[in-house]
C-alpha cells in the first residue's frame, strides 16, 4: 500500500474549495433541484439491499471529488493487495484475509492461493461435521445426555461478532441454547452457570493466542466449576473444545486436537466471524445457514472488488464518511437499526470502526493533522426516537445518520411492522426536511432539518443479508483507513491498556504499596486494597 497524506492530493484542496461553497446548501434545496435526485443517488445490489444516499448535503461534484480523492491515494492498489494477500498490517507485518474465508473465491480476483483456500475449506468441513453431530444428538456429554447448550469463552471479536450474529437470526436458531462468557467480571460467569448443566454443555474457549486474561482466567474458573461435577479430567474430552492459533496452549490447558479448532494469525479478531470463530453462530442456526452468512459477505467482496467507484457501495459510504468528517468536522456518526433483534449490531460496528481507524499515528510514522476515526454510537429503533432523538431534530449539533431496516419480517405482526417502517421513514424525512411553524406561538416546535442520513434498506434479515450488511461495512472501514493513511488493523492502544493492568495486578496479589505510579492511580490502588 502507498502512503499518501490525503491532504497533500489535489483532490482534497478542490474538496476544500467546494466545502465553501456547498457548506450552507439545505437537503431541501438539492431535492428541488434534482427531481431525479432519488435515483441519481442510490444503489441497489443484488435486489436484496438498497442504500439510499440521496439525504445527505452532496452533489454530484461532491462524489467526483470524492472518487479522485480515492484515486489519488491509490484505493484500487490497496484493494488489490488486500486480495492478493500482501502484509497490508504493517505494523504486526501480518496478511489480513478474512475474505478468503467467505467460502467461494473471487471472480477475475488475484487471490488465488490454493494452500489457504484448502485450508479453510478444511476448516469448514470440520465445523460442518461437528454441528451435525452437535445438532443431531449424535455426540453427548460424559453421562450419555444428549447436549442442550453451548457456552462460548472469549472477549473482543471472539464474542462480538458471535453473540451479534446469533440475535440478529434468532428466527433461524435451532434448540440449543448459547450463552457468552467474556466479561472478567465474576457476575458473568457465575450468571452462566446457574442456566447450564454440566452434563448438557459443551464449552467454546474462542482467543486467537489463547492467552487473552480474560477469556483464560474465565476457562479456567468454567473448568474447575466443571471438574467438580465431572469429576473426571478424562471427561473434559466430551466438552471443551478450542478456537485457536496457538496448540501447543490449548493442549496445556487439557484439550485434545481433534477437540481443536485452527484459526490463522492473518484473521484479525474483529474480522473472525467468518472463520472458527463463527462455531457457536453455526451451532445455532446450522451450517447451511452459516454457508449462506458467509456467501452473502463473498457477493460483496465481489462487488467491492469489481464494481467502479461511482457504483460500489462500500466505497461511496466511505466517502461520504470522510466529506463530513473531515470537512464539516462532523465527529460522531449514528447508526439507528429499526429492528429489535440487531441491538448487538451497533456494539459490533463500533468496534470495527473505532479500533480499526483510532489512530493518530500514519503510515509513515507521522502524527496526523486531520481526524481519523468517527465516533461510532446509535440505538434501535423505535426505542431510541424516545432518549436522544430530540437532540438530533432540535440540538445545536448535526449528526450523520445510517437507518437500516428490514422490509420484510419473518415472524412479526403486521401492523407493528407497519408502524416501524412507517416511524423510519418519517424520521429520515423529518431530519433531512425539518418542519417550519409560521405562527410565532409555534417557534419552539421549529425543527431545522437539514441533518444528513443514509436509508439502508433489506429485503428481509437473513443469513445472506446479514452477510452482505457486515462485509459493507468492513469494506467500508477499511476504504477510510486507505484514504486517511492509517493502519486499520491494528490495536496497540488496546493492548497497551491490557499489559499495564496486568502490572497492575501484582499490586493487589503482593499488596504492595503500589507507589510507582502518578498520585490518583497510587491513591486508588490503596483505596481499593483497603476493601479487598
Amino acid at each position: 500500500m502507498k502512503n499518501i497524506n490525503p491532504k497533500t492530493t489535489n483532490a482534497w484542496k478542490k474538496l476544500e474549495a467546494h466545502y465553501e461553497s456547498i457548506k450552507n446548501t439545505k437537503i431541501i434545496e438539492l431535492f428541488k433541484k434534482d427531481l431525479n435526485r432519488f435515483k441519481n443517488f442510490s444503489k441497489v445490489f443484488n435486489n436484496t439491499i438498497l442504500v439510499d444516499f440521496s439525504k445527505n448535503i452532496i452533489t454530484k461534484k461532491t462524489i467526483e471529488l470524492l472518487i479522485q480523492l480515492a484515486k489519488e491515494c491509490y484505493l484500487k492498489e490497496a484493494i488489490l493487495s488486500m486480495f492478493k494477500g500482501e502484509k497490508i498490517n504493517l505494523t504486526e507485518k501480518k496478511s489480513v484475509l478474512h475474505v478468503s474465508l467467505r467460502k467461494r473465491e473471487l471472480k477475475n480476483s488475484l487471490f488465488n492461493n490454493k494452500k489457504i483456500s484448502k485450508k479453510v475449506q478444511k476448516s469448514l468441513e470440520k465445523i460442518k461435521l461437528f454441528c451435525k453431530d452437535i445438532i443431531c444428538g449424535n455426540r453427548k456429554g460424559y453421562t450419555g445426555k444428549r447436549i442442550t447448550d453451548v457456552v462460548n469463552i472469549g472477549i473482543g471479536g471472539s464474542e462480538m461478532g458471535p453473540k451479534m450474529v446469533i440475535d440478529a437470526l434468532k428466527n433461524y436458531k435451532n434448540h440449543l441454547n448459547i450463552h457468552f462468557v467474556s466479561n472478567i467480571d465474576g457476575k458473568n460467569v457465575l450468571e452462566v452457570v446457574k442456566k447450564i448443566n454440566p452434563e448438557s454443555t459443551i464449552f467454546l474457549i474462542s482467543s486467537k493466542t489463547f492467552s487473552t486474561k480474560e477469556t483464560i482466567v474465565n476457562a479456567e474458573t468454567i473448568k474447575s466449576w466443571f471438574l467438580n461435577h465431572a469429576k473426571k479430567k478424562e471427561n473434559m474430552k466430551m466438552h471443551f473444545f478450542a478456537i485457536s492459533n496457538n496448540f501447543e496452549s490449548v493442549k496445556s490447558f487439557g484439550i485434545e486436537k481433534k477437540n481443536f479448532f485452527k484459526i490463522w494469525n492473518w484473521v484479525g479478531g474483529r474480522y473472525s466471524v467468518w472463520s472458527s470463530i463463527g462455531l457457536s453462530v453455526a451451532l445455532s442456526i446450522g451450517f447451511e445457514n452459516f454457508e449462506s452468512f458467509l456467501l452473502g459477505a463473498n457477493h460483496i467482496d465481489e462487488h467491492f472488488y469489481s464494481t467502479d467507484y461511482c457504483n460500489n457501495i462500500p466505497v461511496l459510504l466511505a466517502l461520504i464518511g470522510i466529506w463530513y468528517n473531515n470537512f464539516f468536522s462532523f465527529e460522531t456518526e449514528a447508526i439507528l437499526f429499526y429492528d429489535y433483534n440487531m441491538e448487538y449490531f451497533i456494539q459490533f460496528i463500533q468496534q470495527v470502526c473505532m479500533e480499526s481507524n483510532g489512530k493518530f499515528i500514519d503510515r509513515n510514522g507521522k502524527i496526523v493533522d486531520y481526524q481519523t476515526g468517527n465516533i461510532i454510537w446509535g440505538g434501535i429503533g423505535t426505542n431510541c426516537q424516545h432518549s436522544f432523538f430530540q437532540l438530533m431534530h432540535q440540538g445545536t449539533r448535526r449528526i450523520p445518520c445510517d437507518f437500516i431496516i428490514s422490509i420484510k419480517e419473518k415472524n412479526s405482526i403486521k401492523l407493528h411492522h407497519n408502524m416501524l417502517l412507517a416511524n423510519f421513514l418519517a424520521q429520515t424525512k423529518v431530519l433531512a426536511f425539518g418542519e417550519e411553524y409560521k405562527k410565532e406561538e409555534y417557534v419552539y416546535k421549529k425543527v431545522r432539518g437539514n441533518n444528513p442520513s443514509n436509508s439502508i434498506l433489506l429485503k428481509e434479515i437473513n443469513p445472506y443479508n446479514l452477510g452482505s450488511l457486515i462485509a459493507i461495512y468492513e469494506h467500508k472501514i477499511f476504504v477510510q483507513g486507505v484514504i486517511l493513511n492509517i493502519c486499520s488493523f491494528d490495536q496497540w492502544g488496546v493492548e497497551l491498556g491490557k499489559k499495564i493492568a496486568e502490572k497492575m495486578l501484582i499490586n493487589f496479589k503482593k499488596k504492595t504499596s503500589g507507589d510507582e505510579y502518578d498520585s490518583s492511580t497510587n491513591g486508588l490502588i490503596k483505596f481499593c486494597r483497603d476493601f479487598i
